[in-house]
């Protein structure tokens, strides 16, 4: 079992930044992908950006240049620095870790954008 545990959202206006953080415990060992994905109301969760066991990341075409994921695996700790911060931006973001197949998620934190 992993337990992910969001913290840093809020309200925000336009243009501002933030930064997420997702701290990681129980058997976090062999923990390949992670991830930020954020919903909107009324919309589906998405994919916001990944990052490999080894370093590799991803994102979602929209958001590259504005938002960068990070991992420390010495603190166990994820983290999405979100910079340009847009009203649409404004949703619940969630981490999520991928461990031997399972996947695991937070209770999600909101980030508001206001204009």
């Amino acid at each position: 079992q992993v337990q992910l545990v969001e913290s840093g959202g809020g309200l925000v206006q336009a243009g501002g930044s933030l930064r997420l953080s997702c701290a990681a415990s129980g058997s976090i060992f062999s923990i390949n992908f992670m991830g930020w994905y954020r919903q909107a109301p009324g919309k589906q969760r998405e994919l916001v950006a990944g990052i490999s066991g080894g370093g590799s990341t991803n994102y979602a075409d929209s958001l590259k240049g504005r938002f960068s994921i990070s991992r420390d695996n010495a603190k166990n700790t994820l983290y999405l620095q979100m910079n340009g911060l847009k009203p649409e931006d404004t949703a619940v973001y969630y981490c999520s870790a991928q461990q031997w197949g399972l996947s695991y998620w937070g209770q999600g934190t909101q980030v508001t954008v206001s204009s």
